[in-house]
């Protein structure tokens, strides 16, 4: 069988520091080729995620491989240091040596190497080239700005080429819109290149925007991994639904009528069909959904939902309300003309298929936890 070149394979990590549990039995695949983040707030356990898969911490438990090779077993007594694994990493400082040139700071994981001259030339200007500073081979370190900087410690982690590119969260020194277009640029150069990354950050536009893949993590645990429309639209629990985006989240009561399950908002009435399920009858549960999973229109047409406007906010061709259902804030979108006015009574029709369904107890039991369909 062929190797597995670039690929990422963690089994059942463990990591503690004294009494902290870091990373609780993590299990990971990063494909080759594959733009894989790692999405979570601080402390989740991504960073030490990250850094054991790079060698730069032992795990007390579990087994990385890179490829078909082993590079990590406590259990097999095997621990390969970082320099011998293949990888290529960029830190949220960059790390750049200000006492050397662009092309100096570049060149210096070939000469510890000890590569030929001829071919460290040729390869520091081919990926300076790569990352946008060709012809900056020879400028000082501290007289680049943060976006070059970043590049550098970019070309840095390319140049001797490895088979996977880590990265630790290296857009959040730069400002708002140079993260912006740093965003697209990494992306595109990426898949260029063709390498496997596994990208760090708790910014969640970050990771809509650069990922093929997302492992959403909490306390050093994965709670949903998919594509970046997977765990938006279709989280799978109640912490990647608040995590991710804004959600609206409303106390109702499962009800059986003879058409079917239907949950009635507590203290305002207003129904919703539920699909099939594992519904207990009178179960108290929650509705959640994102507000461009209701639509805010004029209440004279027929709508379920009635509310009133409290504040609106345009947006790009749309408007955002905020609607005062009953003691219970709303969020929702609706077009930018006509625009409800404050004050005015609109109706919100709700898209069951925009609905997830959690129990008001997470121990309880009876709940599909899904989709209301």
């Amino acid at each position: 069988m062929a190797p597995k070149m670039g690929t990422v394979r963690a089994t059942r990590l463990v990591k503690t520091f004294g009494p902290v549990v870091a990373v609780n039995d993590l299990s990971l695949e990063a494909k080759a080729g594959e733009f894989l983040t790692l999405l979570g707030p601080s402390g989740c356990g991504k960073t030490t995620t990250l850094r054991l898969i790079a060698g730069l911490e032992k795990p007390d438990r579990g087994e990385i491989h890179v490829g078909d090779r082993l590079v990590s077993s406590p259990g097999a007594g095997l621990f390969v240091p970082p320099e011998q694994r293949g990888m290529g990493m960029v830190f949220q400082s960059y790390a750049i040596w200000p006492h050397m040139t662009v092309f100096e700071n570049v060149a210096f994981p070939l000469e510890e190497l000890r590569r030929p001259r001829a071919e460290v030339r040729e390869r520091v200007m081919t990926i300076l080239a790569t990352v946008g500073l060709g012809g900056m081979h020879a400028r000082p370190a501290p007289m680049l700005s943060g976006g070059q900087q970043q590049r550098v410690a970019l070309a840095r982690a390319l140049v001797s080429n490895p088979q996977v590119l880590l990265l630790d969260e290296p857009l959040s020194n730069l400002d708002a819109r140079l993260r912006e277009e740093m965003r697209f640029e990494l992306r595109d150069m990426q898949a260029r290149l063709g390498i496997t990354s596994i990208f760090v950050t708790h910014d969640q536009a970050e990771a809509m925007t650069l990922s093929d893949r997302i492992i959403v993590m909490s306390g050093g645990r994965i709670e949903q991994e998919g594509s970046p429309e997977a765990v938006y639209q279709r989280p799978s629990t109640r912490f990647v639904m608040d995590f991710l985006g804004r959600a609206n989240q409303l106390p109702a009561r499962v009800e059986k009528r003879p058409d079917g399950w239907i949950a009635v908002v507590n203290g305002h009435g207003s129904e919703l069909a539920l699909g099939e399920g594992d519904w207990a009858d009178k179960q108290e549960v929650l509705l959640a959904f994102r507000p461009e999973g209701v639509e805010a229109c004029a209440a004279e047409r027929d709508g379920a939902w009635i509310g009133v406007v409290r504040s609106s906010v345009y947006v790009g061709g749309r408007v955002e309300y905020v609607v005062d259902l009953g003691g219970f804030t709303v969020r929702a979108t609706g077009p930018d003309d006509p625009r409800l006015p404050c004050d005015a009574r609109a109706a919100l029709r709700v898209s069951p298929r925009a609905v997830r369904v959690w129990p008001r107890d997470p121990e309880q039991t009876g709940t599909n936890g899904g989709p209301a369909r």
